[in-house]
């Protein structure tokens, strides 16, 4: 992809990112040394909250940027009816999850913010996925051989998980896995050519 001489910032600990912002064929640094502390309004609709995240982070960038260089910022949430599942805080927390999610169809809703020094735009994607029956064990298997302390709803789609329990997906696998690949080319293409 040519961004026609732009310079783009990842501001992402994801190695997931990373490795979906590669496929798209562009060049790019990780930075993420950020100011933003990840916390909402409660009185925020749940389905606002990835987007406010994501343009949190993108403005606690730790400084202004140059010109020529694109930001990229994104956040991802699991939400089952009205609850949000963050990242699991312990293995009791990921077991809690996981169990919640068994044998029901829950949102991945994941944000991304694209910011230069004129312009910024934030895009949702909202992807919808269901998970069989699972039993403890599994859980219990799951949590010891992959370990999903750093994955919103305790899980990685492209993980076991995701082979043995995933029945259906409505919607972009990319962006299950945190990042809706195919929204953030088409802002590319737009902020390579302001």
């Amino acid at each position: 992809m040519d961004l026609k001489g732009k310079k783009l910032i990842l501001a992402s600990n994801s190695p997931r990112r990373r490795e979906l912002l590669s496929g798209l064929n562009v060049d790019f640094c990780v930075d993420t040394r950020n100011s933003f502390e990840e916390s909402f309004p409660e009185d925020m609709p749940h389905t606002a909250v990835p987007a406010h995240m994501s343009r949190g982070k993108s403005h606690g960038f730790w400084r202004e940027l140059e010109e020529g260089e694109i930001l990229i910022t994104s956040d991802t949430m699991v939400l089952l009816d009205s609850l949000i599942m963050g990242k699991p805080h312990s293995r009791e927390d990921a077991q809690r999850m996981l169990r919640a999610l068994s044998g029901r169809t829950h949102e991945v809703i994941t944000a991304v913010t694209v910011r230069d020094r004129n312009h910024e735009e934030t895009v949702a994607d909202t992807t919808r996925v269901s998970f069989r029956q699972l039993t403890d064990a599994e859980i219990d298997y799951y949590i010891d051989t992959c370990k999903p302390y750093d994955k919103a709803g305790a899980y990685g789609i492209q993980e076991w998980l995701g082979y043995a329990a995933c029945t259906g997906i409505e919607g972009s696998f990319y962006n299950v896995m945190g990042f809706p690949v195919h929204k953030v080319y088409d802002e590319l293409i737009k902020f390579a050519g302001f």
